[in-house]
C-alpha cells in the first residue's frame, strides 16, 4: 500500500517558511509584502479560490488587496486598473482570476501584467525564462508539485517520469521542471498511443487531465510516485482526481490524495512567489 502524502502539511511547511521571511522583511527592511488579486464577475468558483488566496495572505502576513469589478466590465478597464497595479509599490504581485468573461481577452490582460509581478507566472517572458532554466518565478501547480515530490525523499534525476497532459498551465511546464531536475520526460496526451504501456515505465506519473478515475491501477508501474494534479466533481457530489485512488494505491509508492494533496501547494507557492518578487523588487535576490 502507498504511503500517502499529505498536501496540507507540506503546504503548511512551505506556508510557515514564507511566513518567517515575510516577518523578517518587515522587522528588518520595513517592506510589507503585497498582493493584489482582481477577479471580474461573479463566477462563484473563481469567488472561493479568491477568499482562499485571501486566508493565505493572512496568515503568512502579507498584505492583500481585492477588486472585485462588475461582469460588465471592459477589457479597456480592465487593462488600466492592471497599469496602475504596475505601478502601485505597495503591490508585489498581480493575479487576475481565470476565467474572465467573455468580453475580454486572457492572452492580451495577461501579457499587460509586469514580468516582474506575475506571481502566477504566465506571463510569455516568464514562460519562457522557464524553458531555459532561468527563472524567478514558477507556475503555481507544477512548483507545489515539485516540492511534494521532494517531500518523499525521491530523487528525480534519472527516473522515467511521465506527464500526462499539455497544458500551459501545468502540463508544459511540469515536464521542464523535471527536466531541469535530469527526470527523462514523457509528455503524453489525448492523442497518445499506447498510453498504459508508457505508464507502466514510469517512476514518476504526474496526471493533468480533467477526466475522473482516467488513470486506473493496471496503467502504474509497481512502486511508482503518483502525483493526482486533477478533481473533478462526480454525479454522487463526491470530489475525485484523474487517478482512481483505490486500485492506483495498491501499486504506488506514494500517492497524493484528492482533495488534500496538490490543491493546497498552489496557494502556497503562489505565496512564495509573491515573497520572491518582493524580494527581487527592493534589491534583496
Amino acid at each position: 500500500m502507498a504511503n500517502i502524502i499529505d498536501g496540507k502539511a507540506v503546504s503548511a511547511s512551505v506556508k510557515q517558511e514564507v511566513a518567517e521571511e515575510a516577518a523578517k522583511l518587515r522587522e528588518e527592511k520595513g517592506i510589507k509584502v503585497g498582493l493584489a488579486v482582481v477577479i471580474v464577475g461573479n463566477d462563484p468558483a473563481s469567488r472561493v479560490y479568491v477568499n482562499n488566496k485571501k486566508k493565505a495572505c493572512e496568515a503568512v502576513g502579507f498584505q492583500s488587496f481585492e477588486y472585485a469589478l462588475d461582469e460588465n466590465t471592459t477589457q479597456e478597464q480592465l487593462l488600466d486598473l492592471v497599469n496602475v497595479l504596475n505601478r502601485d509599490d505597495r503591490v508585489n504581485g498581480i493575479l487576475v482570476q481565470l476565467p474572465l468573461p467573455k468580453q475580454i481577452d486572457e492572452k492580451t490582460v495577461i501579457n499587460a501584467i509586469s514580468p516582474d509581478k506575475d506571481v502566477d507566472a504566465f506571463h510569455p517572458s516568464n514562460v519562457g525564462r522557464i524553458m531555459i532554466g532561468d527563472y524567478a518565478f514558477l507556475p503555481c501547480t507544477p512548483a507545489g508539485v515539485m516540492r511534494l515530490i521532494e517531500s518523499t525523499g525521491t530523487e528525480v534525476s534519472g527516473k522515467q517520469c511521465v506527464v500526462i497532459g499539455r497544458s500551459n498551465i501545468v502540463g508544459k511546464p511540469m515536464a521542464m521542471l523535471l527536466l531541469h531536475q535530469s527526470g527523462t520526460v514523457t509528455i503524453c496526451h489525448s492523442r497518445t498511443k499506447n498510453l498504459k504501456e508508457i505508464c507502466l515505465g514510469a517512476d514518476i506519473l504526474v496526471v493533468s487531465v480533467g477526466k475522473a478515475n482516467f488513470v486506473t491501477g493496471d496503467m502504474i508501474k509497481e512502486g511508482a510516485v503518483v502525483i493526482d494534479v486533477g478533481i473533478n466533481r462526480l454525479d454522487n457530489g463526491k470530489l475525485c482526481g484523474d487517478v482512481e485512488f483505490e486500485s492506483a494505491e495498491k501499486k504506488a509508492s506514494y500517492i497524493t490524495p484528492v482533495p488534500g494533496g496538490v490543491g493546497p501547494m498552489t496557494i502556497a507557492m503562489l505565496m512564495k512567489n509573491t515573497l520572491t518578487a518582493a524580494k527581487q523588487q527592493n534589491g534583496l535576490m
